[in-house]
This record gives C-alpha cells, structure tokens and sequence, in this order.
C-alpha cells in the first residue's frame, strides 16, 4: 500500500528571490482568475482538456507562464468546478429528500482565487538540490533557496522515490513562502489476520471524538477548550471589524487562520491518539449530515441558536477522520466508515432502536427496554465497534474489504441495518472512561 503526505517547507527567500517568487505566484493567480471566467462563459465547464486549448496561448502571451504551469492552471480550474457540479448535485438530491429548501449558489458566478498559490512540477518547475536547497522555477529563469522543516518530513525527502507536484502557499500574517511537497510513500500491507485490535470512535461536537475499543477500553476527548477558543476568536474578530481603522485590518490579517491552524492542531493530537497500531478503526460515514440536519437560521433563529448553528458550522469532523486515516496507514492500521445510522439511539445491550433512549437529545442514554444506562456518545462508540467487528468478520470470510459500505438503496439499507440490530455488547459494566487535556477538559 502507499500513503500520500504533505511535507510543509519553509523557504528561506533574499529580498530578491522573494520579489520574483511573489510575482510568479501573482501571476499564476490572476492566470485562475481569467481561465476561471473562461470556463463560466463556456457553460460552466469542468472539461479540463477542452479548457487548455481555450487558454493555453493566452495564458503564456498575456501572464507570462512557463509551458507546465500553463497546463496547471486549467487542470485545477477544471477540478474546482468538477468539485462545485458535485456539490451542485448533492444539493439538489437534498432537496428532492426534504433536507433543506436552500439553493446552492456556489456556481451562479465564476469562482474566484484570492490566495497567491502556483502549481509545481517535480523535475520540471521545482527539484531538491543537496545541503537542504531547492531550485523553483519564476517567470524570470529559476532561483535556487535554502530551506527548513520538519525533521521527520525532510528525512522522507532524502529518501522517498516518489515525489509529487509542490504549491507556493503564501502566509500572510507572517508575510512568509512556504513549499508544499506531495511525498508518495510505501506503508505496510495490511493483514485481517493481524489486526489485534478492533475499535470505534463518535465524532461529536461536546466530545471532539469518544473512543472505545472490544476490551472495553474507552476515551473521552473533550471539545470544551476548542469550542471557548472559537468564540473568543470570533468576539475578536467581530469588534476588529466594527472598528474598522487600519491597525485592526493588520490585526485581522494576523488573526487570520490562527483559529483554523489550532483546530487542525487539536485534530492531530486527537488523531495519533487514536490511530494505534494493527488497528482497525470504525468511523461513521457522515456524508451530508449538514444537509440532513435542520436548525433556524437568520433572523428566525434566536442567539443562543445562532452560536449553536457557528459551531456546527466550525465542526471539523471530516478533518479528524482523515488525520485518523493516513495516521493509521503509517501505523499498519486501518479505517473504514460504516454506517451512521442509530448509532446513538440503538441500545447495545439489546438492540432496541428508538428517539426516547435519549431524552431532549442529552448525554445520558437511558434504554426503554432493558434500563440500560450509559453515556451517550459512548453508547455511539460502542456501536460503531460492533458494526466495524462484523466488517472484519466479512472481510476475513470474503478475502476483500469495503472502506464505505454501500446503503444508498432501500433495499441494501434495510438488510444492512437488520445485521447490526443483531450485534450486542457482552460487557454489561461501564466502563471508567479516561479524560484527557486534548481540545480541553
């Protein structure tokens, strides 16, 4: 098996070297900008082909890009409105359910590139030289930088066969360049017969993840230090832009992804907690559960409802469950998503499924059948490790593994659900769940 991952490098620019990569990265911006518009008026085209041979010329005449970044551009335009057609079509199937009655505008005008960013080819536009340098390519002939990063990154460097396209990512509160190299690298091969471990985790918004293993070992990664930070982020940025004078606009620049770098961070800790090796670890399959969730918005929505509704907005599961997933291949573990679906309103004890084990929606599940009490989100994590057991079980059996089971159907669905309402939980204790100061107390 193989694992993409991103080494971060921060380059080390002259005032000269900065000037010609800060205008190449322009350039290459304002090339998006113009094929993005392009691609608007042709009908909203993800033809990446169709697109180069509408732009290549002018993009090399009129922005002065090399051959291989005049390819880039329409390629990653071509892949941002493939990405807004599929979100065009989910949101359309979310209506048609009765999800939502909201429109998606994302396509109703042509898509615009604010952050200085430039595509890189190895071995075309940018390739490492010794003693820790890298040649890049600029619209003026190429420039050779030193650079620095993460220790564990740059031994992958020296050594990893397959290295992939880099981007020029500009950050602006430290007015710094850095490089973004793709690494292909190999991971072990995974083995049923090896995995020793079998363990779910519920995401949540109380609790950023809760993860319980079949030895009943549980853990609780508590969101109350992430959620608080956030809102204080937000009071701050609200007063800045009331304030509106130019020493608070170069305060919102250096506000500007602190929040974002230290939910990411949180993510990580959070991540390599859980990705233990020989593992395999259950995580639900959330697709569209913004769509699928309903809440008041707007003027409607009280402000108690409104904060609720910015903190589902800031809910980083799909980052988490990534983290989970590429650590875990580099560990020799595995993740795989199984359904969502009454997680936390299925007793694991005796399988009764209903809306009243959990009353007003809290965190004490109380089951109407057999008593059974327990936490909430604990209750979810069991589940999802009863459900990730039976796919190792089909997967031992068949010999091949499904990451994201298929219960788009009616049909697959039922069948699925009627398998899991079967599972039970054989420890009938609870278990004492350890806290940890990840995100918060």
């Amino acid at each position: 098996m193989s694992q993409v991952i991103t080494a971060k490098l921060k380059l080390n620019l002259t005032t000269e070297q900065k000037a010609l990569v800060s205008q190449t990265a322009l350039a290459y911006r304002d090339a998006l900008n113009y094929t993005s518009r392009v691609a608007f008026d042709a009908g909203k085209t993800s033809n990446g082909a169709k697109l180069q041979k509408a732009v290549y010329n002018e993009l090399r005449a009129k922005f002065g890009l090399g051959a291989q970044m005049a390819c880039n551009a329409p390629r990653q335009v071509s892949a941002t409105y493939k990405a807004l057609w599929i979100k065009a079509k989910q949101n359309a199937d979310a209506i048609a359910k009765g999800y939502t009655k909201k429109r998606y505008k994302g396509l109703d005008k042509a898509p615009k590139y604010v952050s200085r960013t430039c595509t890189l080819n190895y071995q075309r536009d940018y390739s490492f030289k010794t003693e820790g340098r890298v040649s890049i390519n600029t619209l003026n002939g190429r420039v050779v930088v030193s650079y620095n990063g993460y220790n564990k990154h740059l031994a992958l460097i020296a050594k990893c066969p397959k290295i992939g396209a880099a981007k020029i990512v500009y950050q602006r509160s430290s007015k710094t360049y850095y490089l973004m190299v793709s690494l292909e690298i190999e991971t072990l091969e995974i083995d049923p017969t090896k995995i020793t471990r079998v363990s779910g985790v519920d995401v949540g918004q109380r609790y950023l993840a809760v993860e319980t293993d079949l030895q009943n070992k549980s853990k609780f990664y508590s969101g109350k230090s992430a959620r608080h930070k956030a809102n204080r982020y937000h009071k701050a940025r609200q007063t800045l832009q009331r304030k509106g004078t130019r020493s608070a606009k170069r305060r919102l620049i250096a506000l500007s992804g602190r929040e974002r770098r230290f939910i990411a961070d949180v993510n990580h800790q959070i991540s390599k907690e859980i990705a233990k090796p020989h593992s395999l670890i259950g995580l639900e399959n959330l697709t569209g559960i913004g769509d699928r969730t309903k809440s008041r918005s707007g003027k409607r929505a009280s402000k108690k409802q409104r904060k609720a509704n910015r903190n589902k907005a800031k809910w980083s599961f799909a980052e988490l469950h990534g983290y989970i997933d590429y650590k875990a291949n580099l560990n020799g573990s595995l993740a795989t998503k199984v359904p969502a679906h009454y997680t936390s309103q299925s007793c694991p004890k005796c399988g009764h499924t209903s809306k009243a084990n959990r009353p007003n929606k809290g965190l004490r599940f109380r089951c109407e059948c057999c008593q059974h009490e327990l936490h909430s989100d604990l209750v979810g994590a069991r589940n999802i490790t009863l459900r990730t057991l039976l796919v190792r079980q089909d997967w031992m059996s068949t010999g091949s593994l499904s990451v994201s089971p298929d219960v788009s159907g009616n049909e697959a669905k039922a069948e699925i659900l009627q398998k899991f309402s079967e599972l039970r939980w054989s420890l009938d204790t609870s278990p004492h769940h350890s806290g940890t100061p990840l995100g918060g107390g």
